[in-house]
């Protein structure tokens, strides 16, 4: 069947002075799932366990995310993880740079077409 994305959510969360790129990429996920409240998959007729989820995420140093944990985020759905580099890590006087995280998230579904 053809997968088509019926959703697209962004958002954006920050480590202020840990310097975590982890904490600030869940910060950016739960941005953008808690800014909605969409019943996408029953309006379809599927299971919510169904729901194909595909998680961009932008930091400067992508390397230092934990994927499981961005994973862990999602209470049910099919969630794959990318981290890219983006973001911003902005410099402090004192301390660790604040890290910021950007994240775009899609739904989809394995679907018929309509005609």
């Amino acid at each position: 069947m053809p997968q088509h994305r019926l959703l697209t959510e962004f958002g954006m969360g920050s480590s202020l002075r840990r310097q975590d790129y982890t904490e600030a990429a869940v910060r950016a996920l739960k941005d953008a799932l808690w800014h909605n409240s969409i019943n996408l998959a029953e309006l379809f007729g599927f299971e919510k366990e169904q729901m194909i989820i595909k998680v961009e995420i932008g930091v400067q140093q992508p390397d230092q995310v934990d994927v499981e944990v961005l994973k862990a985020v999602f209470p049910y759905g099919q969630p794959t993880v990318h981290v890219v580099k983006g973001g911003l890590d902005i410099p402090r006087p004192v301390g660790n740079p604040t890290v910021m995280a950007n994240a775009a998230l899609s739904v989809s579904f394995d679907m018929e077409p309509t005609q």
